[in-house]
């Protein structure tokens, strides 16, 4: 009841509220425990305790946050590489891209000679059908001249009824 009187009372009566809450704190504590500790023991235990304690935390807690400053450069220095390996594959896929084009151009080349060789040999076939074409309908020309020769002289050689005049 003694608390609540004194929350009444306002903002300046805080901090002798948490000193009483302290206090009554304390002697329940020291009433099971038979104990009796004075406010200003529980100060100075506590300012000791913050001494001894206060440093080394404050120290790990530079110590971390240095930590997670060295742990997100790393991540940015990760990244960096990621992406160098990254580029770096890309660019063995456009030299084996490359390879492959070069190959293909070759057998294109290839090809081209090929169908020039082709183009060469059906043109000389061609013209070689068409001499000898040339040459049978020659052949063949003379031939039938031998035979109208043939034909003309047997016509000649056979006898004639000679008229009588």
């Amino acid at each position: 009841m003694e608390v609540e009187e004194m929350e009444d009372e306002g903002p300046s009566s805080q901090n002798q509220t948490s000193d009483v809450q302290q206090q009554q704190f304390l002697q329940n504590s020291a009433s099971d425990q038979n104990l009796c500790v004075d406010k200003k023991s529980v100060d100075k235990l506590t300012e000791g305790f913050l001494s001894h304690y206060l440093p080394d935390l404050q120290n790990s807690k530079r110590a971390l946050q240095e930590l997670t400053q060295n742990q997100l450069i790393l991540l940015d220095t990760l990244d960096q590489e990621v992406t160098k390996f990254r580029e770096s594959n890309a660019i063995l896929d456009l030299n084996s891209l490359f390879t492959e084009a070069k190959v293909y151009h070759n057998k294109l080349v290839t090809i081209r000679k090929e169908m020039i060789l082709l183009h060469e040999k059906t043109t000389k076939l061609k013209k070689r059908a068409l001499k000898l074409q040339q040459q049978k309908q020659k052949e063949a020309l003379e031939k039938e001249q031998q035979r109208e020769k043939e034909l003309e002289r047997e016509r000649q050689l056979t006898a004639k009824p000679a008229k009588r005049s």
